[in-house]
């Protein structure tokens, strides 16, 4: 019995393959949870293999969801930082709009919450739970004062920073 032979282009091809590393997510499921699962902190639902709102079932499994999770462990998966003058200036309306954003994704979305809005020099800085929270509001700001938006998502820390001045 002979073995084909590879050609040289093939074996190099399979020598410069990337591996992929596993990322490590401290916040995701190990596993599947039992349903219904209700988080007894917030209340959130487990249910049809999603987080929902809603009432808590009867015989319902407690335990702690992914946000928080993070909010306790102060552990943000997106910072979102305001600054320049403007945002001194319409300071409350800016904050006002970033809430409403968040009432907004929070409805569909029990993970997506804003964990605190800390005082930094000339604004302040967002912490989210959620990566696709702090960008909405970024971009939510943009649309609507102008300024500048810009991010960067760091996959490795499965962090999003996401910066919008004016």
């Amino acid at each position: 019995m002979t073995v084909p032979e590879t050609t040289p282009a093939r074996r190099a091809t399979q020598r410069t393959r990337m591996v992929q590393e596993v990322r490590h997510d401290t916040y995701k499921l190990r596993g599947k949870l039992k349903e219904p699962t209700v988080c007894r902190t917030c209340g959130a639902v487990f249910h049809k293999g999603r987080w929902t709102w809603g009432k808590k079932p009867a015989g319902a499994s407690a335990t702690t969801c992914a946000a928080c999770a993070r909010t306790h462990d102060r552990n943000p998966a997106g910072l979102l930082t305001v600054k320049g003058p403007y945002a001194r200036e319409h300071r409350r309306e800016l904050l006002n709009l970033a809430r409403r954003e968040e009432r907004k994704a929070n409805s569909e979305h029990p993970f997506s919450r804003i964990m605190t809005i800390e005082e930094a020099k000339d604004g302040f800085v967002v912490q989210t739970t959620d990566t696709h929270l702090a960008r909405r509001i970024g971009e939510a700001l943009h649309h609507a004062h102008d300024g500048t938006f810009t991010f960067r998502y760091r996959e490795a820390a499965a962090l999003l920073r996401a910066f919008w001045k004016r």
